[in-house]
């Protein structure tokens, strides 16, 4: 068994989200000409992909989605939690969410990004690792997700139960105290704090987070991974609609296409690491 930190936290975004899906029945889109607003469904605290006070990169996307088809975002704010899909999209409350890996259970358009997960430690410490197989992690304390209240593991915790380590590994539940702000963040604050010696996470995250940090923090992109097959540890990112909503989906595309390098200047500017 892993052991869990001590109230602390890690968001993967829906990347969570969809381990957890839930099911409803598709609603109808509302959106019947350009000058409806783009209904967006997003949390309202999980920097650095969206907030209330929209500071979060999917938020600067889905301004300029709406700049391309000629109108304005109104959001539903919810948190990306178990039930997110269910409560927002699938009933109707909006229409679109920004950042989703493809999945079945909704239409998504072409991505517009992709990631990884990323090993993440202090400079100071120069560490120099990337590779789940490196053997100085046999020696350090690692700080991974962990997915649900049953502990359910997110791939670096599973690659690393594989290669027998875990008692080396401290395991941060996704779901931390959301009266926090960005509460998604204790897994690297951890690491800031020198609590733990390397922390995994989701890149979007960690590359802002390290960004941002007061101790300088080195982020390099996970390897080592195909010793770990089936897991998967880089995802493609997309907009999600409902079922049948090809109206939107297709014109989110083009809009998509139209405003790449807009796209890409933005993650750019949140440290997004890409693949």
């Amino acid at each position: 068994m892993f052991r869990r930190s001590k109230g602390g936290a890690i968001g993967l975004g829906l990347l969570a989200v969809i381990a957890f899906p839930g099911t409803a029945q598709a609603a109808p889109s509302t959106s019947d000409n350009d000058t409806d607003p783009l209904r967006v469904c997003s949390d309202p605290n999980n920097m650095p992909f969206s907030n209330r006070r929209k500071e979060g990169f999917e938020n600067q996307i889905a301004e300029l989605m709406a700049d391309e088809l000629g109108t304005a975002v109104s959001y539903t704010w919810w948190p990306q939690r178990r039930g997110f899909l269910r409560n927002t999209l699938m009933a109707g409350r909006c229409d679109v969410v920004i950042g989703i890996p493809p999945v079945d259970m909704i239409d998504t358009t072409h991505p517009y990004y992709g990631s990884t997960y990323v090993m993440v430690s202090r400079a100071e410490d120069d560490l120099d690792i990337s590779s789940l197989n490196a053997p100085e992690l046999e020696d350090l304390t690692i700080g991974v997700s962990l997915i649900g209240d049953d502990g359910t593991n997110t791939p670096p915790a599973h690659a690393l139960g594989r290669r027998g380590l875990t008692e080396n590994v401290v395991g941060y539940p996704i779901y931390g105290d959301y009266r926090e702000e960005a509460p998604a963040e204790n897994l690297l604050l951890a690491l800031e704090k020198g609590e733990i010696d390397v922390a995994i996470d989701w890149g979007p995250r960690a590359g802002w987070f390290a960004k941002h940090s007061k101790v300088p923090l080195t982020v390099k992109p996970v390897t080592g991974t195909e010793s770990y097959l089936p897991l998967v540890f880089q995802f493609l990112v997309a907009m999600g609609v409902r079922k049948g909503d090809v109206e939107l989906r297709d014109k989110l595309d083009r809009a998509i296409a139209d405003r790449q390098e807009d796209i890409d200047a933005i993650l750019a500017e949140y440290a997004v690491p890409r693949q």
